[in-house]
């Protein structure tokens, strides 16, 4: 390329005029303007040898670090520059990289100043190859990352606060959390019992509730149930229930009277815009002295049905389908059945997070696990124990994964067979069903 051409394109020289002197002198000042541009950009300007040593330095990278334009060039390398740190990562990576593929962008480093302080900065260097003889250089730019530096720690601060926070109110619903189920179960004579809550989520409080305990001599209450939901407004809702049916159990312990009450209550309570309600299966346990094993009367109140497993192996939901939501009107139906659970047999309380759960949750799949997987389920546990459901349930719950979008309690109640020299006739299985 010809001067001239140079000029030009500088706009030193019109394509219709000869150079003249106040040509000339707009030159003379554009190249003092790409000197000053160099000298004080507002980025770092570095030129080192291949050997790292300082050849050329600009005034802004001076002024960052504090040193004089003769206290480097030709006496100090980059690396001198750098922290312990920084030179580490120079000799193992940066300057590999670089005479590999002869350039290299956006490295975070470190530069020491004069007085001892750091400054971060982004670095891009690339090697520029000398001609007439003369050996390359790499020219560095050198951004000041300080401003970056501050931001990122103010949102590493910010991350570490929101971090904490989530710590503080996982905690908080958690505990919260204990104080809606009962610390152990009681023991009733003649009875095991297991149960489980599995959380969807940690980050909230569920609606699932459970609970078994005595009433007057020789029986027991017991239920299991799921309020609408989640979070502060559900956890109130849930104590409500819970107590508002323990209450209502030791005034009159007739299921189908325990949920009418708990109907009464939340449908005064929460009546109007902001309706709650919940569903619930309460039961009334007691022991059958004539035939062995226990008689329990079953109330529902629109809940998923109990799995009775037989010790013969059989499987069946009870008749407790059709009752309505508890809460939502003055007088809802409730379904009520009574069954006896003979030496052996096992009865299976849940909420709907299990039968809700979607099964390939993994590959995307959005198929519910449904009531009829959980029966033919039952059928391969049957004949088992309360501890033994619970566990089985719990690997059936874990398989499902991301799947379980919704909390699910399970309540298992097992009648063990009596002792070999303590024998009973067996009974005929109840099949009573009645609607209140």
């Amino acid at each position: 390329m010809t001067s001239e051409t140079n000029d030009a394109e500088h706009g030193c020289v019109r394509a219709d005029e000869e150079p003249g002197e106040d040509q000339d002198e707009s030159c003379v000042s554009l190249e003092g303007d790409v000197e000053d541009l160099y000298e004080h950009a507002p980025c770092g300007y570095l030129s080192t040898r291949m050997d790292g040593r300082i050849a050329k330095v600009n005034t802004t990278l001076l002024n960052w670090l504090g040193y004089q334009r003769g206290e480097l060039i030709g006496i100090k390398h980059f690396s001198d520059l750098l922290t312990v740190g920084g030179q580490l990562y120079y000799e193992t990576h940066f300057a590999p990289q670089l005479q590999m593929q002869g350039k290299i962008s956006g490295i975070a480093l470190e530069l020491k100043a004069a007085d001892g302080t750091r400054l971060p900065v982004l670095i891009t260097a690339t090697v520029k190859s000398g001609g007439d003889g003369r050996p390359p250089l790499i020219r560095t730019i050198v951004f000041d990352a300080r401003a970056r530096r501050a931001y990122e720690t103010e949102v590493l601060r910010a991350r570490q606060a929101a971090d904490r926070e989530r710590d503080r109110l996982q905690v908080l619903a958690a505990t919260l959390q204990k104080t809606l189920l009962p610390p152990t179960l009681v023991d009733v004579p003649g009875l095991d019992v297991s149960a489980y809550y599995h959380l969807a989520s940690i980050d909230d409080v569920g609606g699932d509730f459970y609970d078994l305990f005595p009433l007057a001599a020789g029986t027991w209450g017991l239920f299991l149930g799921d309020v609408c939901g989640k979070g502060v407004t559900a956890a109130a809702l849930t104590s409500l229930a819970r107590y508002t049916l323990r209450a209502a159990a030791v005034y009159n312990p007739d299921p189908a009277a325990v949920l009418v009450n708990l109907n009464t209550v939340l449908f005064n309570e929460y009546k109007g815009s902001d309706a709650r309600f919940c569903t619930v299966l309460f039961g009334l346990l007691t022991p059958d002295p004539d035939r062995g094993g226990f008689h329990i009367t079953l109330a529902g109140g629109g809940h998923p049905p109990a799995l009775l497993l037989r010790v013969d192996g059989t499987a069946d939901f009870l008749p407790t389908l059709g009752g309505q939501l508890i809460g939502v009107l003055p007088n809802p139906r409730i379904v009520t059945t009574s069954v006896h659970l003979a030496h052996g047999d096992t009865l299976l309380l849940y909420t709907d997070g299990l039968t809700e759960a979607h099964t390939n949750a993994v590959v995307g799949g959005r198929e519910r696990y449904g009531d009829d997987a959980l029966l033919e389920f039952g059928h391969t546990l049957a004949p088992t124990t309360a501890a033994d459901t619970i566990s089985a349930v719990r690997r059936l719950l874990d398989a499902f994964g991301t799947g379980v979008d919704d909390d699910t309690a399970i309540l298992a109640i097992h009648v063990p067979r009596p002792p070999r020299n303590i024998q009973h006739r067996s009974p005929e299985p109840e099949k009573a069903g009645a609607t209140t």
